[in-house]
């Protein structure tokens, strides 16, 4: 079964992506996009909803 929709995390996070880049959040809880469509990705900005 394939995952939809964003991962939750309690945060801080510390993520290190593909490049070797490191991008981090202070909050509390951040969402995680596994559909890669986020303009703000890692971090999910809902763009992985179906437009209808």
């Amino acid at each position: 079964m394939q995952r939809q929709g964003p991962i939750l995390v309690d945060g801080p996070v510390e993520v290190e992506l593909e490049d070797g880049t490191t991008v981090t959040s202070d909050r509390w809880r951040v969402a995680l996009c596994t559909c890669r469509r986020s303009r703000r990705y890692p971090w999910c900005d809902t763009s992985h909803r179906k437009r209808v």
